[in-house]
């Protein structure tokens, strides 16, 4: 380690035992310790179609009634998955735990024999593959630097991963880990989950989870969760802080991804309306939206609502560009920090975090750690955001 990252490091595990004001903040880690190999292929153009069919196949696959139509499709979703001859290959894996859901004859081909969800015990995964290690490191570098007292992760694997990230990786670069790690596992198969990071003076209180929230229709509204976390502030203030992974564009339709989307942030619209309602004025809503201010998904939230996108702030600096995702351009802006009023107006500082993203070759567009030297480096494909609040 070098002299220069050392006294940074010194400088920052100081400035977090100290007293200052609250800094907020959100980053998309893109899962710790393993990724779905699909998803970490050097070329999206190869892993999309994989994750399409995948997505597609899942969802058949939870209906309650297989109709003859759908066990067509299903056979010939197993069959672009690679899955004719065997359950498992190196993208995808089918397990058929008790009961069955297909059968091989002899004579070649695939029987889909179940008759619904319920004859069935398994799952469908995606084959995991591990994260590059100086990807790790470069993640931990990223939650370092920021110097947040209250950090929101979005695609976290669990609870166990994060906190042993925590204390093992971050703990590993010479400073102290974070005091305390929450996440609640949601509704994503793949193990892509949000989860919450705070320092010693920011203890969680009540925790809620929307997990099994529904639409009028029984659709299950949120993608992973959107979980409610309460922290007890030193000054005896009480923040809520309310953490979003929204339907990603990967996979499916373009017209169902955004209805997802769409649905979703009516919903979290309408949970942060109840929370003022009861007289809440420091709320936050943080995470990957994975869509941009002027969509018509988004504007529940942006736009029905008196919620202030951080961005918007006159203290705020994007660094000189407008996006938080891939090169970072106004079509890349995905990531948010959306505050009540009361906290808006409590803005003092916010800035977008960007050297631990692969900043292109000729010439490069951001300042990045000297460990990143090749695009599997990144500790993230998105940028991190944050903001100093006085409470």
């Amino acid at each position: 380690m070098s002299s220069r990252t050392i006294s940074t490091l010194h400088r920052i595990e100081n400035f977090i035992l100290g007293d200052k004001n609250m800094r907020l903040a959100s980053y998309n880690v893109e899962n710790l310790f393993s990724r779905a190999k699909a998803m970490n292929l050097g070329d999206w153009a190869e892993g999309k179609p994989i994750l399409d069919k995948f997505g597609k196949l899942s969802s058949l696959l939870g209906e309650h009634v297989y109709s003859a139509a759908m066990k067509r499709r299903m056979v010939e979703l197993l069959i672009e998955l690679g899955l004719e001859k065997s359950d498992s290959n190196s993208f995808v894996i089918l397990r058929q735990n008790r009961g069955s859901l297909v059968k091989r004859p002899k004579t070649g081909g695939l029987e889909i024999v179940a008759e619904g969800r319920a004859d069935w015990v398994g799952s469908l995964e995606l084959t995991p593959a591990p994260v590059d290690e100086e990807a790790m490191r470069n993640t931990a570098r990223v939650l370092i630097e920021l110097q947040a007292d209250v950090l929101a992760v979005v695609e976290a694997e669990n609870r166990p991963a994060l906190a042993a990230f925590n204390a093992d990786i971050v703990g590993s670069l010479g400073v102290t880990p974070y005091a305390r790690v929450m996440l609640i596992d949601g509704n994503d198969a793949r193990g892509i989950d949000v989860g919450l990071l705070t320092g010693q003076n920011f203890p969680v209180g009540n925790m809620r989870s929307h997990v099994d929230d529904r639409s009028a229709d029984g659709q299950l509204i949120f993608s992973r969760d959107c979980p409610e976390y309460e922290l007890a502030l030193p000054s005896g203030n009480r923040l809520l802080v309310l953490i979003n992974h929204l339907k990603s564009k990967g996979y499916g339709s373009q017209a169902s991804s955004n209805a997802r989307r769409r649905l979703q942030a009516e919903r979290i619209k309408a949970i942060y309306e109840n929370l003022v309602a009861q007289g809440e004025q420091h709320v936050a809503i943080v995470g990957d939206f994975n869509d941009t201010p002027g969509s018509a998904a988004l504007a529940p939230l942006l736009q029905h609502t008196d919620l202030k996108d951080a961005f918007e702030h006159p203290a705020f600096d994007d660094g000189g560009y407008p996006g938080t995702y891939g090169s970072c351009n106004a079509s890349n802006k995905i990531d948010y920090l959306l505050l009540s009023p009361t906290l808006f107006a409590k803005v003092e500082a916010g800035g977008v975090l960007r050297k631990g993203m692969w900043p292109g070759v000729r010439p490069k567009r951001w300042e990045v750690y000297e460990e990143l030297e090749k695009p599997q480096n990144a500790g993230s494909d998105h940028a991190a955001v944050w903001v100093n609040i006085d409470l």
